[in-house]
């Protein structure tokens, strides 16, 4: 008879996230795994296949909770050029946390990247929606005349996400959000 799964696979994977964005995926290891978890190596590896899974686990989860919950805010914006400012300054709060663990995605980019196709799709799923949502609401302000109409809003969101991904990787250097919260205001000229 086969053995019931003794501990929630969700709460498992938040926690597995935490782990993976605090120290990345090569400097932890699945005994790190089943020790900040609590489950056993075996239960890990029914669960999630192995520690691969359960990283590609990890970041969907960060997608449907961190990542989603940006983009729901960025949407009920007041205006445009609050809500970019809102949701920029808000990514900067959470990557300098923890003495600068960055973004998870960001991060994920930066350590798996060429090497793994599939975090690549994860992490390209992440990056067009964050795009795909930004150039709605720049495009929405453009027709209502909040921002200048001088940039096309899907260029505009790819170089806002592209300037968003260099703020997260610059948190790991330098985890203060005085010296980068400036650069936001800097970002914010582009929409004129």
């Amino acid at each position: 008879m086969a053995r019931t799964r003794e501990f929630d696979t969700e709460a498992a994977v938040s926690r597995a996230m935490e782990l993976f964005w605090a120290r990345g995926y090569e400097a932890t290891s699945v005994r790190d795994l089943t020790q900040h978890l609590g489950i056993g190596q075996g239960s890990l590896y029914a669960a999630f296949g192995d520690k691969d899974g359960l990283y590609r686990a990890a970041l969907e989860h960060y997608r449907t909770t961190l990542a989603a919950a940006a983009l729901r805010d960025l949407a009920e914006g007041a205006d445009a050029r609050s809500a970019v400012r809102a949701l920029l300054v808000e990514r900067i709060r959470i990557a300098v946390g923890q003495d600068g663990r960055g973004c998870l995605a960001v991060n994920a980019a930066c350590e798996r990247l060429p090497e793994d196709p599939s975090i690549r799709r994860i992490v390209r799923d992440m990056q067009d929606a964050s795009r795909d949502a930004l150039a709605e609401v720049l495009r929405v302000a453009a027709e209502r005349g909040e921002i200048a109409a001088r940039h096309d809003p899907d260029t505009l969101a790819a170089f806002l996400v592209t300037f968003l991904n260099g703020l997260l990787v610059s948190s790991k250097i330098t985890p203060n959000r005085r010296d980068l919260e400036p650069l936001v205001e800097v970002a914010l000229g582009a929409l004129g």
